[in-house]
């Protein structure tokens, strides 16, 4: 169970690095990283994570572009030591904590394959930390920070080739760590709390970058809202946090959604965040185009992240989104390409929206009804 990070005096609890703190099953380490073009071209993103107790590693990487999405998906026995960060041809590289990553997908059988160069535009800033009972359970109890930053390099579908600038490709990232329902369902009783819905925009601007995220109770209640808007400086620190200068905080308090008809996915939206002095602010979203997170296996049936898929497997899988049902779950939890105004600022960002469940503050009274 030995690995190099035991030569580090960085042990939180008497085990080898390896050995995860809890036994429980939904332990996991996983990266997010997106890639949007400034004018709405295409958008890439990446999934890796690291499921100690289910021993499962795996990963996932996804392009939307011209109407369509394509996606790689793979998945190992998770390796004895932590930073061996592969997946058959696909690697994940700390080139430079904080600072550079690089995401490489040698060629292979289902013929998508990338190079891609991440370069950070601000520090890294943790989130509020997020604990999710249902009943005395512990659903989830996890840490999370968010990072700006942009892309160089490409992603080539079928001989295709999509090339990354830095100047035209903007990205954000998270970093979650801790527990949170993975894997094939658990026995026991179905949760009987009414879903939560999510929403979550993350956005560039010229001179700063704002992120605002909350979760929302059927009926309209905000839920551990949380926003920040974070300074671009040069030199970019590796981190930051509230005791800096750079970085305020923003909290969510409402939201205007449009949704497409007959279905759950926003075609425009409206955001109200209050700063630290009361003043308060609108970010006002304009979708370019859609990506759906069932490409990187959130709520996939098959490649659902902490599937045991054996050894080592690989698989593609592709869908043009005018063939998507509206009512298929699999593919409700969306990032749209935006872009943002607020006040005189124009930027681009991602909007990420989960919405299950008797929403009746968007108009929907059922587990997946669409708009009227």
């Amino acid at each position: 169970m030995l690995s190099r990070f035991d030569e580090f005096p960085i042990h939180q609890v008497p085990q080898p690095l390896a050995v995860p703190a809890t036994s429980d099953r939904n332990a996991y380490d996983r990266y997010w990283m997106g890639a949007s073009h400034r004018e709405g071209r295409f958008q890439v993103e990446i999934a890796f994570g690291r499921y100690p107790n289910l021993a499962v590693q795996d990963t996932s990487l996804s392009i939307s572009v011209d109407g369509a999405q394509h996606s790689f998906h793979g998945s190992r026995r998770a390796p004895g030591d932590p930073s061996d960060m592969t997946v058959g041809p696909l690697r994940l590289e700390i080139v430079e904590p904080f600072r550079q990553l690089r995401v490489v997908l040698d060629d292979n059988d289902t013929g998508i394959s990338a190079d891609l160069r991440w370069r950070a535009r601000t520090g890294a800033l943790l989130e509020d930390h997020t604990v999710m009972q249902d009943g005395i359970h512990v659903m989830v109890d996890m840490s999370r920070f968010v990072q700006f930053g942009t892309w160089e390099g490409t992603v080539t579908v079928d001989g295709t080739t999509h090339e990354l600038r830095h100047d035209e490709v903007v990205g954000v990232r998270d970093r979650s760590w801790g527990v949170r329902p993975v894997g094939a369902s658990a026995p026991g009783k179905p949760s009987s709390a009414p879903p939560r819905a999510w929403l979550w925009a993350p956005t560039h601007f010229d001179d700063g970058c704002v992120v605002a995220g909350w979760f929302q109770v059927p009926g309209g209640e905000f839920w551990r809202p949380d926003g920040h808007r974070i300074e671009v400086s040069d030199p970019v620190p590796e981190t930051v946090s509230l005791q800096d200068d750079a970085v305020s905080r923003l909290d969510p308090v409402g939201q205007r959604l449009e949704f497409q008809k007959g279905t759950r996915w926003v075609t425009g939206a409206e955001i109200d965040l209050v700063d630290g002095d009361g003043g308060t602010h609108t970010m006002v979203l304009e979708p370019l185009m859609r990506f759906d997170m069932r490409g990187l296996g959130y709520m996939h049936p098959e490649w659902g992240h902490g599937m045991w898929h054996g050894e080592l497997e690989i698989a593609r899988e592709d869908w043009r989104f005018d063939e998507v049902s509206a009512q298929d779950y699999t593919h409700q939890h969306v990032h749209h390409v935006t872009r943002v105004r607020m006040g005189d600022r124009v930027g681009v960002g991602v909007f990420e929206q989960i919405i299950f469940g008797p929403h009746t503050q968007f108009g929907f009274s059922d587990i997946l009804d669409g708009a009227r």
